[in-house]
């Protein structure tokens, strides 16, 4: 069957694949676009699996805001390279991600792509990423994923490389939601308290205190030991770190002087280019 330019054309807009892919496909199906479109589907999962052990060091934030069910998620979408980050396949489907992540009781990447893709019948998340795989010819996967409920606070950096949500424990005035998450973003906090922290991190920070103070007198040790020790949760700990708008105060006073009683239950920073 002789494959006619229209039909290329039509098969190139419904997969958005190279005109000479598309023209290959429809010359092996013998004109079939189904079953063109299922060969090149094929294709694409080959491709999938050729490029899956890529290194993905760049990519994109996306945050999805459920306000009727007090949602919110934060979904981080990984690829090879940083203009692949910036198309329209690979926005759509980080922001496809998370609108999907924000309902899920349990939001892990691989409950992700097991859902429905939100605007495309019949399709899963995996069967958009695939095809945009296909299409852009790098390794895509969804690194980190988080949900946050109740009241909260959200922040996209503007190159969507760092994203923050931001559980608070009460209602929290909106302007300070934003200033508290973009602390996060900016101050890179570890823990959201000291009592989250590691006691065999705390100990050995103790005991390198301890060593830098040799030789002082016995009864000042513990005392310098324990101001090192302050200082250092004061750099690591989201609630005693300086804020950043205020260093005269720390993050639980500036809270607490909002609305009393006030605190930060939880936080998720995610930044492209950490470990996931």
């Amino acid at each position: 069957m002789e494959i006619s330019a229209a039909m290329v054309r039509d098969l190139r807009a419904k997969t958005g694949l190279p005109m000479m892919e598309c023209k290959k496909a429809l010359e092996e199906a013998n004109g079939d676009e189904k079953l063109a479109i299922e060969l090149l589907r094929k294709k694409g999962m080959a491709q999938l699996a050729k490029r899956a052990g890529r290194e993905t060091a760049e990519g994109r934030i996306a945050c999805y805001v459920d306000s009727a069910a007090g949602r919110a998620a934060l979904v981080e979408l990984l690829c090879e390279t940083e203009p692949v980050a910036g198309t329209q396949d690979f926005i759509q489907l980080a922001e496809s991600a998370a609108r999907v992540a924000v309902g899920l009781s349990n939001p892990t990447a691989e409950a992700i792509l097991a859902q429905p893709a939100p605007g495309r019948s019949g399709q899963t998340v995996n069967d958009v990423l695939h095809e945009a795989v296909n299409r852009i010819r790098e390794n895509i996967r969804i690194g980190r994923v988080g949900v946050v409920t109740g009241h909260f606070g959200h922040y996209l950096h503007h190159d969507r490389k760092k994203g923050v949500l931001v559980e608070f424990s009460a209602a929290c005035p909106d302007a300070l939601k934003l200033d508290v998450c973009m602390h996060v973003a900016a101050m890179r906090p570890a823990y959201t308290r000291r009592e989250e922290v590691d006691p065999a991190l705390v100990e050995s920070e103790r005991r390198i205190a301890a060593e830098q103070v040799v030789g002082k007198p016995a009864n000042i040790v513990d005392k310098i030991v324990t101001g090192k020790l302050n200082r250092w949760f004061s750099e690591t700990v989201l609630l005693e770190q300086p804020f950043v708008k205020d260093d005269k105060k720390s993050v639980a006073q500036v809270l607490q002087e909002a609305v009393p009683g006030l605190t930060v239950t939880r936080f998720l920073r995610f930044e492209i280019g950490e470990a996931s």
